[in-house]
This record gives structure tokens, sequence and C-alpha cells, in this order.
């Protein structure tokens, strides 16, 4: 499996509408993706452990078969529209990628 996640960090200043049609559009358009196997997306937990980082606006799994799947999911419509959707709002984008 090839598993794919992602962290938002969003701009000072973001409204709590837009990080919840984030998370809605991660579910709209990116679980859309016909590679995409499962998909996971939401506000950190807010975990009270030094060696959690809780700083990240919204996380993102995306579950995916392999490599080759992963390629579709990068150049699909669905992830490009979900990109230019929501761009605006991310201060920083952290993502990692790991076979399992």
């Amino acid at each position: 499996m090839f598993i794919h996640t992602v962290y938002f960090w969003l701009k000072e200043g973001t409204p709590e509408s837009a990080r919840e049609q984030l998370i809605k559009d991660c579910y709209t358009y990116l679980k859309a993706v016909p590679t995409v196997k499962q998909l996971w997306a939401g506000k950190p937990a807010m975990t009270p452990r030094e060696v959690v980082d809780n700083s990240y606006g919204v996380g993102l799994t995306v579950v995916l078969d392999d490599s080759p799947g992963h390629e579709v999911y990068q150049k699909h419509p669905s992830h490009l529209v979900f990109i230019e959707r929501n761009k605006e709002i991310w201060k920083r984008v952290q993502v990692y990628d790991y076979m399992s």
C-alpha cells in the first residue's frame, strides 16, 4: 500500500468555516479519485504529549495501492480542483509518503 499523509498549516486569521470546507473538500474531491482506496481528514486531536505536533490545522491520510496509483492521484483533475479551491488558505503544506 502507498500511504500519502499531508499536514496543512493555515494562514493566520483563517476562519473556522474555511477549515471545515477544506476537510469537506478532502472527502468530496480527493476521495473521488479512482485510485484512492481509503481517506481520512480532520483537525488535530490535540493530544497533550510532548512528542505530538498539534500545530497544523488539518491532517489528511490517503491510502492507495501503489506508486502508479499515487501518480494518477497527483495528476487527477479532482486533485487539481482541490488544490485550486483551497491553496489560498495554506501557510505551509508538509507531505509524508511511505510504503506499507
